[in-house]
């Protein structure tokens, strides 16, 4: 069964080729993914790697975490499931305009 891996602490100029590359000598690599922010389409530092086998991942685990890579420690593990999380609407709310201050005057210390 495949396991997925989470990469972190990655430089921004490491690529999937580069990422497949280190993993693959620790078992065969199904998929890279290294994520990029959505507005400017640039690395985030982080990605997730999908190792074939339990053993290919553990691995990978026990020898790229805290490699340096690119001048970066490495921290590597295993993913955890996604979060799900409330889709649309904003947070927050409240506190109106004025700094918090709601009615009355405002006093100045001079």
């Amino acid at each position: 069964m495949s396991t997925r891996l989470f990469v972190g602490n990655l430089s921004f100029n490491t690529t999937q080729t580069q990422l497949q590359d280190l993993f693959a000598a620790h078992g065969t690599v199904i998929e890279t993914d290294v994520i990029l922010d959505k507005f400017s389409g640039r690395p985030r530092g982080f990605a997730f790697v999908t190792m074939e086998t339990k053993e290919g991942a553990e691995a990978a685990i026990q020898a790229l975490n805290g490699k340096e890579v690119d001048g970066r420690a490495l921290t590597v593990n295993e993913a955890r499931p996604r979060e799900e999380r409330p889709r649309g609407g904003g947070g927050g709310g409240g506190g109106g305009g004025y700094g918090g201050n709601r009615g009355g005057r405002r006093e100045y210390s001079r």
